[in-house]
């Protein structure tokens, strides 16, 4: 059974969502740690709950970046994670990071990517006048918000939204969609050819 690390700073819903799935039985793996850069992190207490390691990584008990992630990396091994899911970790990761976890990280994003890539994705699509933004889960390469697309949903933008009807409707869709492609990776069932991701069949 494979081990996985989920990275998170912040409130934590899609690491709930994660930690539901896994107890419903939608996928079989271990979620072995939360690894939180952020003490004060509402998702800390969620990992309690749920009986989940956590790893606090302080940026600023680092001199570089390379110290910090050198941490995490260390952390990692020694808990023999397979697959690293970023859900909502505030921090970029370096090219160094990638190259040693390549093809086994996965963010999720809330557009469809590439269209608005960054923090303020749901902000900007909502005041872009676009009909339809949505949610997507990738791989992660040495690009912001880039790698090769897993799944993708639609989400319509009402004339009634408010920016904060918007944000809740994505979040709801991404807690769906992120532990299918949780899944979709552990059945080994993705396959990586020309930055593109083939599906195999089941």
């Amino acid at each position: 059974m494979k081990n996985i690390a989920v990275f998170a700073s912040g409130n934590g819903s899609n690491f709930q969502a994660i930690v539901d799935a896994r107890t419903r039985g939608t996928f079989k793996a271990r979620l072995k740690l939360l690894v939180c850069d952020n003490p004060d992190a509402y998702v800390l207490k969620r990992a309690v709950k749920a009986k989940i390691k956590a790893f606090i990584v302080d940026r600023r008990d680092f001199l570089s970046k390379k110290d910090f992630e050198e941490q995490i990396i260390k952390k990692l091994k020694s808990e023999k994670i397979d697959l690293i899911v970023l859900a909502g970790f505030m921090r970029i990761v370096s090219a160094h990071f990638v190259k040693q976890y390549r093809n086994k990280i996965l963010n999720i994003h809330p557009s469809l990517l590439p269209a608005f890539k960054g923090a303020h994705a749901i902000g900007d699509a909502f005041i872009s006048g676009a009909k339809v933004t949505g949610v997507t889960v990738h791989f992660v390469d040495e690009m912001m918000d880039h790698g090769p697309i897993i799944l993708q949903e639609i989400v319509k933008i009402k004339e009634t939204d408010t920016k904060e009807s918007l944000e809740a409707r994505i979040h709801a869709v991404e807690h769906a969609v992120y532990p299918k492609a949780i899944k979709l990776f552990l059945d080994n069932r993705l396959r990586i050819r020309k930055a593109k991701v083939i599906l195999r069949r089941g």
